[in-house]
């Protein structure tokens, strides 16, 4: 065992250790830092040796099953980092990665972590324009690909490796299932300092170009000992976590965060979301920690909870946050706290609802371990303000942090500017610490000179059977300069009319304050992210359009 590999797992016991005391873990928890460290080689490797535990369970939507042990994910992931390396791939390489939630996937992260190449995730959701801009901005060397992906490629050019995964061998393309038959030893060619780059993450970009995040050898790694505290992982777990590949929430939650804790990531597979399969599935692979996006959770009380004979023990949400409506049914139906938490592609969770915390409801919690927030005025940018923008210090700079936008040296400095990192979320504090999310600071907006923030009303508005999902924009209004206007994704057995519309300006006026009220109503599919995000910028614009098939609420009095 190295001395990281020591580091590593001594702060990892003490969050297991003190997994439901949070005043003692935040307080006594210091990050890791050695000089060199590779998780697959330093921590991977030494957990899976002679380990047959399930380390990855892959459940189908045919029935039929992938179970890989640790000790056989480690040999497997060896195998595949021989061959891509005899295939040109070395220190530093950029490898894009476009793979589904199938085991190659896992193998090829573990086997170019080994290797000290960088990953650059992708979801196969994306197209040949998407993939240009990556490969020529990521300065692609290789690409890792399903074998029905591989004709999106043809126009995409670059002198790239191309190794396809499945189907039948293609001309010009590498087959993977080629590396199963090399030996299952492998030495690597060098160390990986800690600072050294590992994963390149292209932001959804739900208002611009997609940025490009970078994190280290550490950053994710060792930051998402932080996501494991507040998930609640301990060894022997059974983790479910719904999220695509190609999108930082999969690696934090399909990979270093269940792993970390020496728990089983557990996958269902599925074309179209079946609540009731689910939680059969669930029940099956006995789940024990649950974590999906606020999507999810709403189709998820759409349907009959009680189906699910064993909830799991902790069950959390993240990528937006979760209405409080939404949490107290799903606790009325299986008497477990959905527990919200807060972070970014650029960073591990920033602010959690962690275990054996007392909660408080809308709020996304208290700073992770290791991470020192503050929340900067918004006028003079200082900090300790009791509602502001979400900020890192970086005196006390997080591990869990990325080491910046690569390429984007402006936007870098932009975003660490004052010694702070800034996330462009705004939140307030209460006197316990507490900290409730308002919205993303180009969301929040002024109403009648009131500040408005979208988040508030999207949760009254889903406290009414009618509405399945709701997004809040400003209209332009002559007396007041904007209104809210909702778009609105009705629930399974009501119709969009005039006669819904009135309903749900009614439990508006009810429940909200005058100048928080909905004064437009469209029923409208929400645009969306192929990570699932609202692209609230497309609504704006729209609304700005104006629209034929929008209600106004003076219209209903």
């Amino acid at each position: 065992m190295t001395t990281a590999t020591e580091m590593f797992r001594g702060a990892r016991d003490f969050l297991l250790e003190h997994r439901e005391d949070y005043a003692t873990a935040y307080e006594g928890f210091r990050w890791p830092r050695p000089e060199h460290f590779n998780w697959a080689l330093d921590w991977f490797d030494e957990i899976a040796d002679g380990n047959d535990r399930t380390a990855l369970h892959i459940v189908e939507e045919d029935g039929t099953e992938t179970r890989l042990s640790f000790a056989e994910l480690s040999e497997r992931s060896n195998r595949v980092a021989r061959w891509l390396r005899e295939r040109g791939v070395a220190a530093e390489d950029r490898v894009l990665v476009m793979l589904g939630n199938q085991a190659e996937l896992w193998e090829t992260a573990l086997a170019a972590m080994k290797l000290r190449a960088v990953v650059i995730p992708a979801t196969p959701l994306l197209g040949p324009a998407d993939l240009a801009d990556r490969v020529e901005r990521g300065r692609v060397k290789h690409v890792v690909v399903r074998a029905e992906d591989t004709a999106k490629f043809d126009d995409v050019p670059g002198a790239y490796t191309r190794v396809s995964v499945g189907g039948l061998p293609q001309e010009g393309w590498e087959p993977y299932e080629d590396a199963y038959a090399g030996p299952a030893d492998f030495l690597p060619d060098g160390p990986t300092l800690a600072d050294d780059p590992l994963m390149l993450y292209f932001t959804s970009g739900t208002t611009a170009r997609p940025k490009l995040v970078e994190h280290t050898h550490t950053s994710y790694p060792v930051g998402h000992l932080a996501t494991m505290y507040w998930i609640g992982l301990k060894p022997g777990d059974v983790h479910l976590n719904i999220s695509s590949p190609g999108w930082a929430k999969h690696a934090w939650s399909n990979f270093f965060a269940p792993w970390n804790a020496e728990a089983t990531v557990f996958v269902f597979n599925y074309t179209r979301f079946d609540a009731a399969r689910l939680m059969a599935e669930m029940d099956r692979a006995g789940v024990t920690t649950f974590c999906a996006p606020p999507t999810v959770w709403r189709m998820l009380i759409q349907a009959d909870l009680g189906q699910l004979r064993t909830p799991p023990r902790e069950i959390a949400a993240a990528g937006e946050p979760l209405n409080p409506e939404v949490i107290e049914q799903v606790r009325r139906a299986w008497g477990v706290t959905v527990r919200d938490g807060f972070g970014q592609t650029e960073t591990a969770v920033q602010v959690s609802n962690s275990p054996g915390q007392p909660l408080k409801t809308g709020s996304m919690g208290r700073p992770s371990p290791g991470f020192r927030v503050e929340l900067l005025d918004p006028v003079s940018g200082a900090p300790g303000a009791t509602e502001g923008e979400i900020a890192l210090d970086l005196a006390e700079r997080p591990v869990g942090l990325m080491t910046g936008y690569h390429g984007d040296p402006d936007r870098t400095a932009q975003a660490m500017a004052g010694g702070y990192y800034r996330t462009g979320d705004i939140a307030a504090r209460d006197e316990e610490g507490y900290l409730t999310y308002i919205g993303r600071s180009d969301d929040v907006f002024k109403a009648s000179d009131y500040k408005v923030s979208p988040f508030e009303l999207e949760s009254a508005l889903l406290e009414h059977e009618a509405v399945a999902e709701a997004a809040v924009v400003p209209a332009p209004d002559e007396l007041r300069l904007a209104v809210p206007k909702a778009y609105v994704v009705l629930a399974e057995g009501w119709e969009p009319g005039p006669d819904t519309a009135k309903v749900i300006f009614e439990h508006s006026r009810d429940v909200l304050a005058p100048y928080k009220r909905i004064r437009r109503l469209e029923f409208a599919a929400l645009p969306k992210t192929v990570s699932g995000k609202i692209r609230r910028i497309e609504l704006r614009e729209a609304t700005a359009a104006g629209s034929e098939n929008e209600y106004r609420e003076e219209d209903f009095r």
